[in-house]
C-alpha cells in the first residue's frame, strides 16, 4: 500500500485594506482615552510601555505627537500626564 500526498493548498491573503497609518491613529486614540478614563494618570515612558504593549519606538513616537498637539505635557522628571483645561 502506497502512500498518497497530501495536495497543498496556497491560502491567499488579500493585501490590508488599511493603511498603517490608520492603525497607528487608532492607537493615538486609544492612548487619549486611558488618560481620559484614568484622571491624574502619570506616567513614566517605561510604564507606558509596559502599559500599552508598546515598543519604545512606537510609544515614543505616540508621547510625543500627544506632547505636540497639546494633550500630554511631559515633566522634567519625564513624567507624561494630560494636561488639563485651565
Amino acid at each position: 500500500m502506497s502512500a498518497v500526498p497530501a495536495t497543498l493548498v496556497a491560502i491567499h491573503q488579500p493585501p490590508p485594506t488599511t493603511p498603517p497609518e490608520h492603525g497607528y491613529g487608532l492607537l493615538v486614540r486609544r492612548v487619549q482615552s486611558e488618560y481620559l478614563e484614568m484622571p491624574g494618570l502619570c506616567l513614566t515612558f517605561d510604564q507606558a510601555c509596559r502599559l500599552w504593549a508598546l515598543d519604545s519606538q512606537t510609544c515614543s513616537r505616540v508621547l510625543q505627537d500627544l506632547v505636540a498637539e497639546g494633550f500630554v505635557a511631559v515633566s522634567e522628571r519625564g513624567i507624561y500626564a494630560r494636561r488639563t483645561a485651565v
